[in-house]
């Protein structure tokens, strides 16, 4: 599926930044906040890994395929021991607003927005992203993608093989998934390689389900 770095930095320089500052901000409180003093020794460690990766690989006397994929190691490490602390301490109380503006975070808003039946109509665009799989890409027929009533895209579809009686109408779809992205993959079974892929899809809020798209169609590579 597609993959996205939500609050985390887009550049390795920026994560390190992060990371750093998490380290910072931290150790002083974390007796208050319930931060295990491995937990602290961990992030230093694999900073310090991260940190030498990327000189590594950004050096032109040291920078080979075997540091390059060194320093995607250091970084995976690290990136998953941040998700693993904010998930497990960054959470939850006695964090305040300030701490998590210091963290580089986005405040938690523990109030629900409120939203209705959706009204808004979408459809997909598809494109190739290899064998047996489709990219697609949700598009507004009608509406704003910002009303908040647009929580989500239940995409339905059908697979018909040559010959096949294709789907008549967005009803006669058979299987579907939910989705909140805007951009998705779908990957297919290896012998559905040259059916043809019928859509529709309904925004989805809690239950309630918008107007249908229009029925769209593409071939499985």
């Amino acid at each position: 599926m597609s993959v996205t770095r939500d609050w985390l930095p887009h550049t390795r320089t920026g994560i390190l930044a992060m990371a750093r500052d998490w380290q910072a901000v931290a150790e002083p409180k974390a007796s208050d906040w319930g931060i295990p003093a491995s937990t602290l020794t961990e992030l230093g460690i694999r900073i310090q890994a991260a940190d030498a990766a990327l000189a590594a690989a950004q050096n032109e006397t040291t920078r080979t395929p075997v540091a390059t994929a060194q320093c995607r190691e250091a970084f995976e490490a690290l990136t998953a021991a941040m998700r693993d602390m904010k998930r497990r301490y960054f959470l939850t109380p006695p964090l305040q607003e300030s701490d998590y503006i210091a963290l580089g975070l986005k405040p938690h808003d523990g109030t629900p927005t409120p939203s209705g039946t959706p009204t808004a109509q979408v459809t997909i665009e598809t494109y190739l992203i290899g064998r047996h799989e489709l990219g697609i890409r949700i598009v507004y027929v009608t509406g704003s993608p910002g009303d908040p009533a647009n929580k989500g895209y239940r995409i339905w579809y059908s697979l018909a093989a040559p010959g096949e009686t294709p789907p008549a109408n967005p009803e006669e779809l058979r299987k579907s998934f939910f989705t909140k992205r805007k951009k998705d993959v779908i990957e297919f079974d290896f012998g559905d390689s040259g059916k043809t892929a019928y859509f529709a899809v309904q925004i989805e809020n809690d239950g309630k389900k918008g107007n249908w798209g229009p029925l769209v169609s593409a071939l499985i590579p």
